[in-house]
């Protein structure tokens, strides 16, 4: 097998450790921006004792009885900051509703959620969601030193140690937005995290796993293309590691190098896997350069239900396509997949997909902190919500870890 490697410029400019460590596979699209001034302020000034709703009833007093005990008789009185405390509070509302992916991010962390969706930093390089509500590694990221230290999709986080910031936490509880703070951190800085991985039967993991691993600069690519000749085909591989910020200008330029290449080529293998998602309105623009017409994802919210419509570019239908996915293939990536299967009867190769079917809108609130919120969910074309099922495939086929090939991508080639 012969690959020629494409150039695409700027690349790199990756992320979402949402990780990466990647907050939660995000599928955001709508912001807003306000500031407030620096340093402590009371906490009658930042919290209004009325509920926004006076039919709900809510009564704040055990609050303020707490917050009172506290003021009075805590033994480190310094240690009491109105500001991180009111954070606090938020960030257990959000997370007394039960639902991982609805949080709130003080404004450190949704600084670094910002940073995740357009830039780099420093960490391992995994994509985190849950499996079983357990802290778990969706995907290692390419070259990151997850990867180099042999971390897998589907491991479980049980464990994390960190000498350096004096951390030695079982992860039972951790919000992803927690997971983020305490695994990221400086470069060339160490850690151990503790994991199950199964053991090759469904549901059953073998002994507890530790594995150190030193942080590194995360910066990965959104876009790549390798134009591979195997078995008398020579076929574009096109590769998609995330929908950031800079997907679609990179995907853009992938998508003039094919092109280019016209009826050299006997097909394309669109490559998800390990993709955990990102803007909403990538994957339905990315989507749009496959199927011509006709609805790539239906959003059903509280009150209403809408149609995502292909956009019209459609300037790969000419190509033989398939779609390689796996356990690490989530939300947007889903999307994509589950459109070009469900319109164009695209073939999926591989692994059943990781199943997030839920829309989160992204929210800049006064204090430089973000929430997200599960607003809505999302079914594919034929109306099928893949939910913590996620999408099966028409060829089943994993990666050999222990060869140099990539046996799921031979066989793509073989399928085309």
């Amino acid at each position: 097998m012969v690959k020629q490697r494409i150039s695409i410029s700027s690349l790199r400019n990756f992320s979402l450790g949402l990780l990466i460590l990647i907050l939660g596979i995000v599928v955001g699209y709508r912001y807003g921006q306000s500031e407030i001034g620096p340093g402590k302020i009371p906490l009658s000034q930042i919290i209004k004792t009325q509920a926004p709703d006076e039919r709900q009833n809510v009564d704040f007093s055990v609050f303020w009885e707490v917050w009172g005990y506290l003021d009075e008789t805590y033994l480190n009185s310094a240690d009491l900051d109105a500001r991180e405390m009111v954070n606090g509070a938020v960030s257990g509302m959000t997370a007394a509703i039960g639902d991982p992916y609805t949080a709130y991010l003080p404004p450190k962390l949704n600084q670094r959620s910002a940073e995740d969706l357009a830039g780099s930093f420093y960490g391992v390089g995994v994509v985190l969601g849950y499996i079983d509500e357990t802290l778990a590694v969706i995907s290692p990221l390419k070259g990151t030193p997850a990867e180099e230290a042999g971390i897998h999709a589907g491991d479980l986080i049980i464990h994390v140690k960190d000498d350096n910031k004096g951390l030695d936490e079982d992860t039972v509880g951790w919000t992803l937005d927690e997971a983020v703070e305490k695994i990221r951190g400086k470069k060339n800085t160490h850690l151990t995290l503790t994991l199950l991985r199964k053991n090759g039967q469904e549901n059953n993991y073998g002994e507890p796993l530790d594995i150190d691993i030193t942080r590194g600069e995360i910066v990965v690519e959104s876009v790549e293309l390798e134009f591979v000749e195997h078995d008398g085909k020579r076929v574009a591989h096109l590769s998609v590691f995330k929908f950031g910020e800079r997907t679609l200008e990179e995907f853009d330029e992938a998508v003039g190098q094919i092109l280019t290449q016209g009826y050299q080529l006997d097909g394309i293998l669109l490559d998800l896997r390990n993709n955990a998602g990102g803007f909403f309105d990538g994957a339905i623009d990315l989507a749009s350069e496959f199927v011509e017409d006709g609805v790539v994802v239906s959003q059903e919210g509280k009150f209403t239900k809408r149609d995502f419509n292909a956009k019209g570019k459609a300037r790969l239908t000419k190509f033989p396509l398939l779609v390689l996915v796996n356990r690490g293939s989530a939300s947007a990536s889903e999307i994509v997949a589950g459109a070009l299967r469900d319109q164009l009867d695209a073939k999926l190769i591989g692994e059943n997909t990781f199943g997030k079917g839920t829309v989160q809108d992204r929210r800049e609130l006064s204090n430089g902190g973000g929430l997200h919120i599960t607003i809505a969910r999302w079914l594919l074309p034929k109306g099928d919500w893949i939910h913590d099922t996620g999408i099966p495939v028409d060829v089943e086929i994993k990666d050999d870890r222990e060869t140099e090939q990539d046996e799921v991508l031979l066989r793509a080639i073989e399928e085309l």
